[in-house]
């Protein structure tokens, strides 16, 4: 029987998927927003609001659309999500950004987060060879995960009220109403999960349609989708030039997209892996966090030729996916 293209259904899933994407990119601006806002008036300094609420709230939607496609039995899509957005983060937006403008970063500044994302990518790999994501790792990667956070807000505010003490007298930006701070958030914890439903509808619609692999739709639509609101909050730190904040957003959020995402699902549902990611996408992730790595503890930032072959390898890694 041949194939006829339904167009008014393409049409919708096109809708669908953008729709989604908008809505997705929204929520995680609102939850952004209004976490940076309840931090800021917390007393929080803006490196510990980087790696943790902000990487947190950037990494929603790929929670959001994982806790979908799990719920939905699409696996594919759940881990060919995390690990194209660790792939975007590092090669589409940090290879941007350093494009822009040369990104300075102390390495001691993010070590610590570059080497559980090394550790966690080694792990994720080990359950590849097996073919499973196990409840039981996923407890290990949440837990671990809590204990991180933890450990962050603990160091930061040691750090925050040495540098109290030592502005006193100095005035301090008033942060806005606890009421419309809650307001923010929460219409932006509800624009996410109705946009991953529409994303994830329109994302396998379209790879029905269009004869692509869920595996591939995930690593690349889905990926680059949920990769947007880091991307906003990366062109909003060079703005402000605070470069140690966007290199803290990108390392952090590929941590908690890995402890998070897979943690959190892989503790509700035990998954299954595509072998596919094992000789391909999961060495690339780990590749770019290496080079990541090297390039910082080396040259203690990101120069416009790193910019260029980050994002060239990126749409390289693009390329050998078609």
């Amino acid at each position: 029987m041949n194939f006829e293209p339904n167009y008014p259904s393409i049409l919708l899933s096109w809708i669908a998927l953008i729709g989604g994407l908008i809505l997705l990119t929204a929520g995680g601006e609102f939850l952004v927003s209004g976490a940076a806002k309840l931090a800021k008036r917390l007393g929080m300094s803006s490196m510990l609001i980087g790696l943790t609420i902000v990487a947190f709230g950037t990494s929603m939607p790929e929670l959001f659309v994982g806790l979908i496609a799990l719920f939905q039995d699409h696996p594919d899509i759940l881990t060919g999500n995390v690990i194209g957005s660790n792939i975007a983060n590092i090669g589409l937006i940090l290879g941007i950004c350093a494009l822009i403008t040369p990104l300075p970063v102390r390495f001691r500044s993010v070590s610590r987060e570059l080497y559980i994302v090394l550790a966690a990518t080694i792990i994720v790999f080990l359950a590849a060879w097996y073919g499973i994501f196990p409840r039981f790792l996923g407890f290990i990667f949440f837990i671990y995960l809590l204990f991180y956070t933890v450990q962050s807000f603990r160091r930061g505010l040691k750090t925050d009220n040495r540098l109290k003490a030592n502005n006193n007298g100095v005035a301090t930006a008033a942060a806005p109403h606890l009421s419309v701070i809650i307001a923010v958030t929460s219409l932006g914890l509800a624009c996410l999960p109705l946009g991953s439903n529409f994303f994830i509808k329109g994302a396998i619609d379209l790879a029905r349609h269009l004869g692509v692999s869920e595996l591939v739709i995930g690593l690349t639509l889905a990926a680059v989708g949920t990769s947007l609101p880091e991307l906003a909050s990366c062109l909003a730190a060079i703005r402000q030039r605070q470069t140690e904040i966007l290199a803290g957003n990108i390392i952090g959020s590929n941590l908690f997209n890995l402890l998070m995402v897979l943690g959190f699902c892989g503790l509700l549902m035990p998954f299954p892996i595509s072998s596919t990611l094992l000789t391909r996408d999961i060495p690339v992730m780990f590749s770019f966090s290496v080079v990541l790595l090297a390039i910082l503890a080396v040259q203690q930032g990101l120069n416009r030729l790193h910019g260029f072959i980050l994002l060239a390898s990126y749409i390289g890694y693009l390329y050998i996916l078609r």
